[in-house]
Parts: C-alpha cells; structure tokens; sequence
C-alpha cells in the first residue's frame, strides 16, 4: 500500500496550501530568528557586555516567554507568523516551549528538517510556525 505524495509543505498535517493557517516559509523563519538573535545581542550588549553566554541566556528566555505565553517572538511578529500547538491548533504549551527552546538552542536540531519544513525541535515539541 502506497500514500499518495504530498501536494504541499503542511498537507499531511491537515494545514492549508496557502495563507493564514499555512506552514511558514523558509525566508520568513529566517527573517524572524536573525531578528530574535538580533534583540537578543543588543539586550546581551547593554547588560551583559556582549558575554557569549549571555546572548544565548537572553535569547533562551525570550523565546521562551514570549511563545509559551503570546504564540510568538518578536521575529515572529514582524514575519508574520506565529507558533501553534499541531494537536489543538491553539497555542503552546509551557513544556512545548521549553522542548522547543532547548532544541532551538542547540542549532543542530533546527538544520534538520521533514518534508513539511518542519525542524527537529518543532517535531519533538509537536509544534509548527503558521502564517497570521
């Protein structure tokens, strides 16, 4: 028995082709995290004179905080996207988030991805980055 093939990114999880609701492309993931690590390194820099330590600390805490409560970072904001938990389509969990953190944290599970674009860390943490 074979499956049909996947028509789009997100299909197989029930999401739609395009607009609101749809996986969120690679461009504008990457737009949202250069912009969180950018945040990340000026609140780094203020407080913490740019420890390398600090810059991960700082952007391990807002990515927390701000998707386990809001749904999305400020990266995620401006691109216009938002993180949604894939079993009720609402928002995150706390314990989500932090899955989803500590992988993100560790860059390695973030370059590898499914055929819905979805990396290691999305998938352990049963999330997915949705257009607005």
């Amino acid at each position: 028995m074979t499956d049909s093939p996947q028509r789009w990114a997100g299909e197989r999880l029930g999401l739609p082709q395009s607009g609101s609701g749809s996986l969120a492309k690679m461009p504008r993931r990457i737009l949202a995290i250069g912009i969180d690590w950018a945040a990340a390194m000026l609140i780094s820099h203020a407080f913490f004179h740019d420890a390398n330590a600090a810059n991960l600390g700082v952007f391990a805490i807002m990515q927390l905080a701000l998707t386990s409560t809001l749904g999305f970072s400020m990266g995620h904001r401006f691109a216009g996207i938002r993180l949604v938990n894939l079993r009720t389509g609402g928002r995150v969990t706390f314990l989500s988030a932090a899955i989803r953190t500590a992988l993100l944290c560790l860059v390695i599970p973030v370059a590898i991805w499914d055929n819905d674009n979805r990396g290691l860390h999305d998938k352990a943490a049963g999330t997915a980055l949705v257009r607005f």
